[in-house]
Formats: C-alpha cells, sequence, structure tokens
C-alpha cells in the first residue's frame, strides 16, 4: 500500500522529535501501516509529560459521563472550531459528531448555518451563546444564562457547554498556529470512528490501532 501523505506542521524540530509515549506509538503505528495519522499527534508527542494532562482533561471533558451527550458535546467542539476557521478541527469533530449523531447531513447542516438547520430550537440557542463565547466574549453576561434556563437548560449544561467551546477555542489556536492541517475526508471518517468507540485516551487508541492492524 502507498503511504498516505499528511502535510507537515510548521514546526519541524516539534515533528522530527517525538518523545517516548503513546502518541508517538500511534505515530510510527500508523506511518508503519501506509495510513494516514492525525498530526495534531506531533504536538502531543513533543512534551507528553504536559501534553498527558491535556488527554486526561480532553477525554473528561468531552467523553466522560455529562449530562450533555457526547454527541452534542462533539458537535459544539466542531461548530467552534467553524466559528474559529480551524478546518482540521472542525473536520475532525464533525466527523466523530456524525458518527456519534448518526446523520453526517445534519452536522455538515448546523456546520453551514445552524438556524437554519434542523436541530432543534433548545440546542440552537446553546449554539448562539458558544458562538457569543467564541467570537464576542466580552459581551456574555448573566442575561444569556438566563435566555438559557428560559428554553430548558440548567446550570451544569451551561457548565459543560463553555468547557466545550474554551477547550476547542484553546486547541483551535494551538493547532493553526502550529501548521496542522486536514488529512483526507476519508480520512476524518475514519478517526472520527475511532474517537467514538475508544474516546481521547491516547493508550485506548494506541491498542485499537494495532488490533485493526
Amino acid at each position: 500500500m502507498e503511504k498516505s501523505k499528511v502535510k507537515p506542521i510548521y514546526l519541524p524540530d516539534v515533528e522530527k522529535n517525538p518523545q517516548p509515549g503513546p502518541y508517538s506509538e500511534l505515530i510510527r503505528a500508523a506511518q508503519q501501516a501506509g495510513t494516514e495519522h492525525w498530526p495534531i499527534w506531533h504536538l502531543f508527542a513533543f512534551r507528553p509529560e504536559m501534553t498527558a494532562h491535556l488527554a486526561s482533561f480532553t477525554q473528561g471533558v468531552m467523553h466522560e459521563a455529562s449530562p450533555l451527550t457526547p454527541g452534542l458535546r462533539e458537535l459544539i467542539a466542531a461548530y467552534t472550531s467553524a466559528l474559529n476557521k480551524c478546518d482540521f478541527c472542525m473536520k475532525s469533530h464533525a466527523a466523530v459528531a456524525a458518527e456519534l449523531l448518526g446523520s453526517e447531513e445534519l452536522v455538515q447542516a448546523v456546520l453551514r448555518d445552524a438556524e437554519t438547520s434542523a436541530l432543534p430550537e433548545k440546542e440552537k440557542a446553546l449554539l448562539r451563546y458558544v458562538a457569543k463565547v467564541t467570537l464576542t466574549l466580552p459581551a456574555t453576561g448573566q442575561d444569556d444564562i438566563v435566555t438559557l434556563k428560559q428554553v430548558g437548560w440548567t446550570d451544569t449544561e451551561i457548565y459543560y457547554a463553555i468547557m466545550v467551546s474554551a477547550l476547542f477555542n484553546f486547541y483551535n489556536r494551538w493547532v493553526t498556529a502550529s501548521g496542522v492541517q486536514p488529512v483526507s475526508d476519508e480520512g476524518h471518517r475514519l478517526h472520527g470512528k475511532r474517537l467514538a468507540q475508544k474516546g481521547y485516551d491516547p493508550n485506548k487508541r494506541l491498542a485499537g490501532l494495532r488490533q485493526e492492524l
């Protein structure tokens, strides 16, 4: 099989110096198999003593028990990334959301225009708030929380929506500034299925990848 090409990031010293750990193993396993790897793995592999905490935090926010479904959390991640024009994160998490929600058409409609999509009005209200947090943060305030509660969202649900949006505002900047580029559409779909099944724990993802290979 001809090895798929993944565009290099802007930081060659980071890309060429992965440190021992699950992310360097993920990169190596994918490259040996000739499959696309996620270029964000280079950022995690460079300083695993730091990024292990980020991976654990991401697993907790996105995949562990929450009053917001994993599918809705992934949709918020993709929507935040679309607002920030971060193609890698948008495509990656749109794929996970489509897998969890069972509809790529719905996810793409939301990313094109949430207001005209088939998303329930209650969830549209939450995405309006996510957009405000992402694009006009200083304008947010208590009135926004009151509006969300009026359509049925609880404090805990709003807390998680803020956490997901804040996390991906970080990821979007980390990824875009470092030059992480999207992979193929099929690559994103494949990784989306893996994330939906395995979550964000790199050791579980590595075990799953090795089973596939």
